[in-house]
This record gives C-alpha cells, sequence and structure tokens, in this order.
C-alpha cells in the first residue's frame, strides 16, 4: 500500500486496551528538529555560541531534507552531552518553557488527528525520540499523549554529569526503552503500533505488530514497500491542539504550565544525589 490517508472518520483500528501507539519526534510528528529548535532557545537565552547555532542550523537543513545518519546522530549525543555538562538542571527546564509552545506550533495536523484516533480506540500514546526527555515527556503532555519516552542525561547534585542514565533513546536504545515500558505498564506489542520516518527506527517498527512509515527517508521508503508497511505523507504545519482545534493564547498557557511540571516532575525523579 502506498499511501493511505490518516483522516477518515472512521477509525481503523481495532478497539483494544492491551496495546500501545508509539510516535517517533523528528521529522514524524514534527517536520524538522526538535533539538535545533532547542538549540535556537537557548541562542537566544545566550546559553548558545553563534557558532555552534550556526552549525545546528546547517545539521538541520541536512536533517530535514535527507534525514539522520548513525555518524550525525552519534557526533549530536555526544556534542549535547557535552555541552549540558556541569550545566544546573534547572536551565533546562526554563529553556523548556520556551522549546515547547513552538514544537506544539510544528506538529502536523495529520499527526494530531492521527493521535487522536488511537485515543478513541482506548489505545496510550507515547512520543519516542532521542531528544532529552525534559523536551520529550512535556511535549508529549502538552499534546495529550500518555508520556513520553527520551534520552535521559544523568544529574549529582542539580548539575548535569554528561554521561547518560540508560541507553540512549537512538535505533535499538528505542526499542530497549519500549519494552520497559510495556513490561511496567502491560502493554502487548503485538498488538501495537509505531511509526517513524526512518530506517534508523527500523528496531522501533520491528518491535510492533502494526507498523507505518511516515514521510520515510529513501532507505525506509524502500524497506516499507518490500515488507508491506503502510506509507503516509504529511505535509501540513498548523497551531493545533490533540482534538484538532486551533491554539489560541490561553491554550499555549496551559501548555507552558504543563512543561514546567512536568519537567521538574522528570528531574526530580532521575537526580541523584552524593
Amino acid at each position: 500500500m502506498e499511501t493511505v490517508d490518516p483522516t477518515i472518520s472512521e477509525s481503523p483500528h481495532p478497539k483494544t486496551d492491551r496495546g500501545a501507539a508509539f510516535f517517533d519526534l523528528d521529522r514524524t510528528l514534527i517536520p524538522g528538529s526538535s533539538v535545533f529548535t532547542l538549540a535556537s532557545v537557548a541562542w537566544r537565552s545566550g546559553h548558545l555560541s553563534t557558532r555552534q547555532l550556526l552549525h545546528d542550523a546547517w545539521e538541520a537543513l541536512t536533517f530535514r531534507t535527507s534525514g539522520a545518519t548513525d555518524g550525525k546522530t552519534e557526533k549530536t549525543r555526544q556534542r549535547i552531552l557535552g555541552a549540558i555538562k556541569g550545566q544546573d538542571a534547572y536551565t533546562l527546564q526554563k529553556l523548556s518553557s520556551q522549546v515547547i509552545p513552538k514544537l506544539v506550533a510544528q506538529v502536523r495536523p495529520e499527526s494530531l488527528a492521527l493521535i487522536h484516533d488511537h485515543q478513541l480506540a482506548g489505545r496510550p500514546t507515547y512520543i519516542v525520540s532521542a531528544s532529552p526527555i525534559e523536551i520529550v515527556q512535556p511535549l508529549a503532555l502538552a499534546l495529550g499523549m500518555t508520556g513520553g519516552i527520551g534520552t535521559h542525561g544523568e544529574v549529582v547534585d542539580d548539575c548535569y554529569t554528561g554521561e547518560l542514565i540508560g541507553p540512549f533513546c537512538y535505533g535499538t536504545g528505542k526499542v530497549v526503552a519500549i519494552m520497559e515500558l510495556a513490561r511496567d505498564c502491560g502493554y502487548d506489542l503485538s498488538q501495537s503500533y509505531s511509526y517513524s520516518d526512518a530506517a534508523s527506527d527500523l528496531p522501533m517498527l520491528e518491535s510492533t505488530k502494526f507498523s507505518t512509515a511516515v514521510n520515510p527517508d529513501h532507505e525506509l521508503s524502500k524497506i516499507a514497500r518490500e515488507r508491506g508497511y503502510p506509507i503516509v505523507r504529511f505535509d501540513g504545519v498548523k497551531q493545533r491542539d490533540a482534538q484538532g482545534k486551533v491554539w489560541g493564547k490561553r491554550e499555549q498557557k496551559i501548555a507552558i504550565a504543563l512543561s514546567v511540571g512536568a519537567v521538574g516532575f522528570g528531574i526530580g525523579r532521575r537526580t541523584l544525589n552524593k
């Protein structure tokens, strides 16, 4: 199947409470890079140099047009961890309150309709991304989703150490995190759904019964055709909420409040004391 309309009124998904739906973030829910949005906010706040921002802008442009590679992603991981090493953990919390509304505005309306479809079927919905959990979790909550799975930076005495807690949430690391969540929450992956744009997410797509390629890169497009994965093309970008309504100032303020609360909760649970 080449193209599927994700906005049809009648849900194509069987009603079940055993499975969950997992969505990649960059180039799946949003058209570009969430890390670049974070970098832009960090630059305006004086936490990132102009030179580094220009580098990130170039990386974001190539990512948007051609997708990620393992090498680029590993370099990004090392750079992010190096940049936050020694930083106050609550700096990222403050930045998050500015980042989340910008990311919400980038989410494609077709993606929101698909998320809502799963919710109507009684299915939990999650964002799964290599981006920091301090961004992924509050964004998921702002969109009305169940939660987010992201990369956890280690915090000791309220400062980032530059090390990770758990796997880097990329490639097989996403599967490790999803399997842990499924075990803890009782989700049946043989009744679950996954969505991504990149061949690097093939392990995640293979971990669920129902897999869909969203705006796939060349490699994933080829694999999807070979395996019979549905392929969907999303191109709309509007400021909308999880129910498809346009976001006003009040809704954006609520999203900011949710993001601050969620980030504080995430940091609090994962802070290690010496």
